[in-house]
């Protein structure tokens, strides 16, 4: 009885975490935080699988959702910050 409770209140916390990860990541001005909660996101997904008993989808959504997009993500984000800012140019058609 207590067990599946805490079963159901775990379900529910991983759920309401699920829910404000996606949607901090994807309304977050800020690149570096949206990316890190993107990762964030994966881990649970990859946990949330667990739960469903599926081991082998968690393992290819920690590997793939959370370990190689994460990484990925992160290297293009230190991309976009090397470069440097350039002014607008103005179109020929504008006089």
């Amino acid at each position: 009885m207590i067990t599946e409770l805490m079963r159901g209140a775990f379900d529910f916390l991983l759920a309401g975490l699920l829910l404000w990860s996606a949607l901090r990541a994807l309304t977050t001005p800020e690149l570096g935080r949206a990316v890190m909660l993107f990762i964030i996101f994966g881990l649970l997904m990859a946990l949330l699988w667990v739960r469903l008993q599926a081991t082998d989808i968690a393992l290819a959504e920690a590997a793939v959702g959370a370990g190689l997009t994460g990484v990925l993500l992160l290297d293009a984000l230190g991309a976009l910050r090397k470069r440097p800012a350039t002014a607008p140019q103005p179109e020929a058609n504008d006089r």
